[in-house]
This record gives structure tokens, C-alpha cells and sequence, in this order.
């Protein structure tokens, strides 16, 4: 390995914040990944505390069980306490996991369709990045990690879907083209596209089934 290895799922931040219900009250997603949100809602909460999570995508309901991993009280309101509280996800309702792949990837697309258009470079485009995780399945347990070092892209097999600091870790069944593309994507990016990259490598990654 080399440095210190991300094992933290990469969350996105809205711009705008999306309207959702805890447990029908309020809410609004601040940050969203694929295993867990950042919300901000009235009331406390405390840790290992459980919520159903419902927001809309596309006009599609997505929901989610979630349990509180931490929680913080950041002002009052009147009578009223407002709370930013991060939420893992446990239960997928329905097509919710399905729906919230194709959320994060068109938000990551549009991020670095902007970037693409700085750098004057090819960048993969919303619908690639959604199909990186998607139809194609295979049998494999096993886990690519591609990592760039002066310049130069090494690649490896691994058990371990674990995002690198200097790369991304992808299913091991991805098609090579499309692993090309994200390549020139990450040597472009700025910091912040990079982590957005790992982000959706991290939609294929969580498609490998654990024996």
C-alpha cells in the first residue's frame, strides 16, 4: 500500500440542500454518499438511533433505514433545537439503492462536466459513469486499484475495495475502456473532482458480492 488508504465511503455536498422526511418530519440532506447522509433537522438524536430516511429523485421516492453514527445540536429556534446529524444507511426500500447510484452519479458528472470544460480535456459523461457499477455483473470477488505516481498509472488486483489516496479502487469486472476514460478524468481533476471520482468508483466497488 502506499500512504495512509481512505477507508471512509466519500459523501457529496449539495450545493442545495434536498428536501427529505425523518421519520415524516422535515429535514434536509446536506451531504449524501452511497452509504449514508450529513442532515440537518429540528429535535435530538442520539447514537445508534434509527430513522427512515425519505427523499425524492426524478420524481421517484428513494428511502432508506438509517441509524445515527453522530449527531450535534448547532443552534435553537425559537423552542425549537436544529441538529446536523450523520446517517448510515442499513435497509435499501425498494429500488432505493438503484436510484441513489444514478443520483450521485449525474451529480459527479455535472461536477466534472465543469471541470472538463476548465481543463479543455475528455471527461466520461453522465451516462458512463452511471453505467460503471451497473448492467454488467460477473462472478469475480476480486477488486481493481489503479493508483498514479509520477505521472505513470499502476494497476493491481485486490480483495480489499479500498479507496486509495492517490487513485481509485473499482470492481474487478469493469470494462477497460471505461476504467481509460476515468483515468484521464482523475489526471485532470482538481482535489475535490478526485474525490468525486472515488466516490462513484466506490458505486462499482459496493456492486461485488462478498462471498
Amino acid at each position: 500500500m502506499v500512504g495512509n488508504e481512505r477507508r471512509n465511503f466519500q459523501r457529496l455536498s449539495l450545493a442545495k440542500p434536498i428536501l427529505a422526511l425523518l421519520d415524516g418530519q422535515n429535514a434536509l440532506i446536506l451531504d449524501i454518499g452511497i452509504s449514508g447522509s450529513y442532515v440537518e433537522h429540528y429535535g435530538q438524536t442520539n447514537a445508534g438511533d434509527r430513522f427512515t430516511l425519505l427523499f425524492r429523485w426524478k420524481g421517484t421516492d428513494v428511502e432508506f433505514v438509517a441509524e445515527v453514527a453522530h449527531t450535534v445540536i448547532v443552534r435553537k429556534t425559537g423552542n425549537a433545537e436544529v441538529s446536523h446529524t450523520g446517517l448510515r444507511f442499513v435497509q435499501a426500500i425498494g429500488e432505493a439503492e438503484k436510484r441513489l447510484n444514478d443520483m450521485v452519479a449525474t451529480f459527479v458528472g455535472k461536477v466534472l462536466a465543469a471541470q472538463k470544460a476548465n481543463a479543455g480535456a475528455t471527461q466520461p459523461s453522465d451516462s458512463a459513469l452511471i453505467d460503471l457499477g451497473g448492467a454488467r455483473r460477473s462472478r469475480t470477488r476480486s477488486f481493481l486499484t489503479y493508483r498514479l505516481q509520477n505521472g505513470s498509472w499502476s494497476r493491481e488486483m485486490t480483495d480489499a475495495a479500498v479507496q486509495p489516496n492517490n487513485g481509485f479502487t473499482v470492481a474487478g469486472y469493469e470494462d477497460d475502456a471505461e476504467l481509460e476514460s476515468l483515468c484521464r478524468a482523475y489526471e485532470i481533476a482538481d482535489e475535490e473532482g478526485r474525490r468525486l471520482i472515488q466516490l462513484v468508483a466506490e458505486l462499482s466497488a459496493r456492486t461485488v458480492k462478498k462471498t
